[in-house]
């Protein structure tokens, strides 16, 4: 299996939406550049943000596109045929609605189960579907009617703590599936409930 070696946050930019649920994905990449000491800066030719790190013993790309989360594929894209990486060498962080806050799991492949940014991506990547996703549990609204406000929204206090929890949780999980380890890595993070 490949190892990862580009990892995107999914977002929408701009400071309106940084403590918005769909932006989930961002928290996580923007928590691996602050221990890795490095700071994400716009990269025009990627359409993000991006930092270059060390991550035990591992050069990984970080990309948080400046494109609505719609548009995340463009950043991607861009990313991808600049390093020459496929598919399978990418980690895409996200916001999961049918995740409860405080979970996470690491998924490879699959659909893109509505989320406006995953659609975007597979059809950038010629609907190249096997990359590898961290899917960052925000919960349901309960109501379809109501999802768009709710992912567009902020997190309450007590679920902002559960949803950093989990991402710190990815965090410490990392390092295996850096390494190629995908089983134990899953196994690690998804024993935790926050």
């Amino acid at each position: 299996m490949s190892t990862v070696s580009a990892i995107i946050g999914l977002r929408n930019p701009g400071a309106q939406y940084a403590d918005t649920r769909h932006n989930a994905g961002a928290w996580m990449v923007e928590l691996l550049a602050r221990q890795a000491g490095a700071s994400l800066r716009s990269e025009r030719k990627f359409l993000g943000d991006y930092a270059k790190v060390e991550l035990d013993g591992h050069t990984v790309h970080l990309l948080l596109p400046s494109t609505f989360m719609n548009c995340s594929g463009q950043s991607v894209s861009l990313l991808t045929k600049f390093f020459k990486l496929s598919p399978e060498q990418l980690l895409v962080a996200h916001d999961e609605l049918d995740i409860p806050p405080g979970q996470a799991r690491f998924k490879q492949g699959g659909g893109h189960g509505g989320h406006n940014g995953l659609r975007d991506i597979i059809s950038a990547l010629g609907n190249n579907r096997s990359f590898h996703r961290l899917r960052i549990g925000i919960g349901h609204p309960g109501d379809a009617s109501r999802v768009v406000n709710y992912v567009l929204g902020s997190p309450g206090k007590s679920d902002r703590i559960a949803i950093d929890s989990a991402i710190e949780a990815a965090v410490d999980a990392l390092p295996l599936a850096l390494s190629g380890d995908w089983a134990k890595a899953m196994n690690r993070l998804h024993a935790v409930r926050f």
